[in-house]
């Protein structure tokens, strides 16, 4: 599968502009996210990688400066050792501009980049540097007013074949956990 959007004339955009950005934050504080990690987000995260067999699941709501995972898994050893003996530490915050889930927002349809390195826009992204991630795969998270709340997405470090099975699934996880922030009340310890 192939993303390329349209081009600015003259320059790459390498980070979408997210005009949302403004009225996300609003709604995510209203719905008391986006601040702090979330337990429930964070079971829901490590199922979806144990269901996708991927590394790295994140749930993340991106604002106008960072990417915050109220949600997040990360394997106890990390898959990558750099040439020192030491391994990057995935946290709960990276700059808008490392990944790739605020292009996910930006289009607002799911994002599968089973090898990143086939595309140019992608392969020089911060995350594949610094965490040597290979695959992607993201989903938005969009209420029922239409509003972008943010992503589902897992990642791994080697390329990954993620198919329909892979795209199917991220949508119907985004979709359904979608529904329950909304209800925040009735969010479930999955």
């Amino acid at each position: 599968m192939s993303y390329d959007p349209p081009r600015p004339a003259g320059r790459l955009l390498l980070t979408p502009e997210d005009k949302e950005a403004p009225a996300r934050a609003r709604r995510l504080r209203g719905l008391g996210l986006g601040e702090r990690p979330e337990p429930a987000l964070d079971t829901f995260a490590h199922r979806l990688a144990e269901l996708t067999g991927a590394p790295y699941a994140m749930v993340n709501f991106p604002d106008e400066q960072r990417q915050f995972y109220a949600g997040l898994y990360v394997p106890a050893v990390a898959p990558v050792v750099r040439s020192d003996g030491t391994s990057p530490q995935l946290g709960r915050t990276l700059p808008r501009d490392h990944g790739f889930c605020p292009h996910v927002v930006a289009r607002r349809k799911a994002l599968v980049l089973e090898d990143v390195h086939d595309y140019p826009r992608f392969s020089g992204n911060p995350v594949v540097d610094e965490f040597g991630i290979r695959s992607y795969l993201g989903a938005p998270l969009i209420d029922g007013t239409g509003l972008v709340l943010g992503t589902l997405s897992v990642a791994d470090v080697e390329p990954r074949p993620w198919g329909k099975q892979g795209l199917t699934t991220i949508k119907e996880h985004a979709a359904r956990l979608a529904m329950e922030l909304e209800g925040r009340d009735g969010l479930l310890p999955y």
